[in-house]
């Protein structure tokens, strides 16, 4: 997984999200779950070690509206940082 280019600060205030451990499609029904308890433009941090979520989440995010703010993969731990949609 290459990382995103885009320079990118974490916000100060995000809901984290470990799915470690989890394998497809567990971290997307976990991520799926969050969302629905979020506000419009919050910021979910989602740390997993299934590579799956390298293809399931981008994808999932692109579906329903998500931004995908970064995505980068290092060790067999993947992060991806999201900002919920507008509505």
């Amino acid at each position: 997984m290459s990382e995103s280019v885009t320079p990118f600060t974490p916000p100060d205030e995000f809901v984290d999200l470990d799915t470690q451990g989890l394998n497809c499609p567990e971290p997307v029904m976990l991520l799926h779950a969050e969302v629905r308890k979020a506000g419009p433009g919050d910021v979910i941090r989602v740390l997993a070690s299934d590579p799956s979520t390298q293809r399931d989440i981008p994808r999932f995010c692109q579906y329903l509206g998500h931004e995908l703010l970064r995505a980068q993969g290092d060790d067999g731990l993947y992060t991806y940082w999201i900002r919920t949609a507008a509505s």
